[in-house]
Parts: C-alpha cells; sequence; structure tokens
C-alpha cells in the first residue's frame, strides 16, 4: 500500500462521502491509501468481515462465487470510476463473494492500512458520524429504488409467477401450486373437484397425442369458464390428463352442482368426427368432489384420497360423478 495522492474529486463522487465539508474530504484522503493489484490477485474474499471498502481508479475487478460444483460463476464486474463492496461496508457485514483482479488494477481503500472506523471516531467523531448518516441514507434509498424497480416490473414479476406455475400446454395451475400458495389461502368450506376423461387413451393412440393435446385444452376451457362463473378458484392440472378446480367457500350443495355442471359440459364438447377406421369419439369424463373440511379435517388425506376414488370410478364405470368422503376415517 501507498500513502493516497489524488484529486479530491473522486471522494466527493463517492456515496458515502456525499455532502462532507471540504476539510472532512481531506481527513477522508489521509486515512485512505491505494494497492496496485495484479491480474488475478484477490481484493476480498467470502466471508471475511467488509471492513473497508474500494475506489476502482484502473483496471477491473470481478465478484464471483463457489457454485455446489465447485465452479466460479460470476456475480459482477466492476470498471474505473466503480466503487465496490460500499454497502456491505455501511452494514458492516461479511462478503458474500470474492472479489480479484481481472486485470493489472489501481485502487484507492478506506479506511487505510492500520486504520478502523473506530481508531477514526476517536480522532474526527464529526466526520465519522456524517459517514455513518450517509451510509443509512444509501441503504434507506437502495432498498427503496429496489422496491421501485420491483413495482415497476410488476407485470414481469407476475409473468414469471405464472410461467413457474402455469402449464404450458393447457393453461391450467399444476400441482405444485398448491402447496406453495393455495393451502394458505385455502377458506373453508372449499370445494375438490377433480375430473378424469373416459377413453382417453384410445383417442390418443387411434388419432395421435395433436388431437390429444387438443382436447386437452378444450378441457381446459371448460374448467376455466367454471372457475370465471364462481370467480373465487383455481382452475388445476393435477396430474397427465387428471384436471379439475380448487373451489373457495364452497359448501356441499354448491360443490355438487358445478361438479355435475363439470361433467355435462365434458359430454356437451363437439365429439372427435369419424375418419378413416376410427368411429366419432364422444366426450365424458368420471368426476370425484369433496369439501373441506366436511369431508375430511386433513387436506393432504383428502385430497389423496379423493383422487384415488376418481380412479377407482374412473376404471370400474366412467362417465359417473361420485362424492367422496373419508369423514369416518378422521
Amino acid at each position: 500500500m501507498g500513502v493516497l495522492n489524488t484529486d479530491l474529486g473522486v471522494f466527493k463522487k463517492t456515496e458515502l462521502f456525499s455532502n462532507l465539508k471540504e476539510s472532512q474530504i481531506d481527513f477522508i484522503v489521509s486515512h485512505s491509501q491505494i494497492i496496485n493489484l495484479s491480474k488475478k490477485e484477490p481484493l476480498f474474499s467470502a466471508g471475511k468481515k467488509a471492513a473497508q471498502f474500494y475506489k476502482l481508479i484502473s483496471g477491473e475487478i470481478r465478484v464471483y462465487h463457489i457454485n455446489k460444483d465447485g465452479n466460479e460463476e460470476e456475480m459482477a464486474h466492476f470498471k474505473s470510476g466503480d466503487t465496490i463492496g460500499d454497502f456491505d461496508f455501511a452494514r458492516g457485514a461479511e462478503y458474500n463473494a470474492n472479489a480479484e483482479a481481472a486485470e493489472d488494477s489501481q485502487i484507492i481503500v478506506f479506511p487505510g492500512k492500520n486504520d478502523t472506523l473506530d481508531s477514526l471516531a476517536a480522532e474526527e467523531p464529526e466526520t465519522v458520524c456524517s459517514i455513518m448518516l450517509n451510509a443509512i441514507i444509501m441503504m434507506t434509498g437502495r432498498i427503496k429504488e429496489a422496491n421501485r424497480l420491483i413495482l415497476d416490473n410488476m407485470s414481469w414479476v407476475k409473468d414469471l409467477h405464472r410461467k413457474a406455475y402455469e402449464d404450458a400446454g393447457t393453461g391450467l395451475w399444476k400441482q405444485i401450486l398448491i402447496a406453495d400458495e393455495i393451502i394458505g389461502s385455502m377458506k373453508d368450506p372449499a370445494a375438490l373437484i377433480m375430473l378424469k376423461p373416459d377413453r382417453f387413451k384410445i383417442l390418443v393412440d387411434s388419432r395421435g397425442h395433436t388431437i390429444g393435446d387438443n382436447a386437452m385444452i378444450r378441457i381446459a376451457s371448460v374448467i376455466k369458464n367454471i372457475d370465471r362463473q364462481v370467480g373465487n378458484g383455481w382452475p388445476m392440472r393435477f396430474k397427465s390428463n387428471e384436471t379439475g378446480l380448487i373451489i373457495n367457500n364452497c359448501d356441499t350443495a354448491q360443490a355438487e352442482t358445478l361438479a355435475r355442471q363439470l361433467a355435462d359440459n365434458i359430454a356437451d364438447m363437439e365429439p372427435v368426427p369419424a375418419q378413416d377406421n376410427y368411429d366419432r369419439f364422444d366426450f365424458t369424463a368420471t368426476v370425484s368432489w369433496c369439501v373441506w373440511p366436511e369431508d375430511g379435517a386433513d387436506w393432504d388425506s383428502l385430497f389423496q384420497g379423493n383422487y384415488a376414488n376418481l380412479l377407482s370410478v374412473w376404471k370400474t364405470s366412467g362417465d359417473t360423478v361420485v362424492h367422496y368422503s373419508n369423514r369416518e376415517k378422521t
């Protein structure tokens, strides 16, 4: 390290030193030093307390962390004029990454060697208080800026959220949404209506996957239409071709009505016309429904029981609407 001899303007442009008097800037300069790093030489490492921060005069610094596979992943890249580590310094935090020179670099360090904020406070308490006040303002400003960016990009956040939980083929919600969000939003009574189309494998095997995919889109449209009617549910794709609805504030009578409406609307879907050696395909579905907590206080058990009931009825009869309850088991 060498004693710093540089233009005060470099420090005046540093966020932590904004609004300081020129005499205070002089004090900071006198307690800062300059270092020269060769390419690949480390600046700081993860886990080290951020007792200093850095102003890059020339060169480049890269910040990276080591991932679980032991490989380096770059997080940031700083160039001449950039400030490095001021936010960690202001918080008195530990670095969560490593930094090294991407090329030969010259860097201002504050506080310099053998100095700490405590030692500087004993010498110039007013200056250090001003620095810490600026640190609080800086952190508050960056938090507000982060919040602003989130709000400004809310449509992007919503789109990302939708892509994470939405089934791409049908636009229905994936089952994972139940564990991640729906459970915390459920209001009893809540209906669980599950549907499985009858003879669907015959349709796909005879007409192809494209016809099957189109059929699933049409089934999803029926489910979404019912969801729009009630306005307080989630149209779901539970498994491969098992779909349905979870509906808040839905009592037993309404749940049964909606389950039968769902089955009727599937039966009203336009058939797949006859083609070559294949007869016309008419749509029907098996529906199993229940209401939480009336039909079972434990949601997981009720869900699994209703799903097993759906499969059982679908295999033995099909084209049926059934009510499931495991009250006697709870």
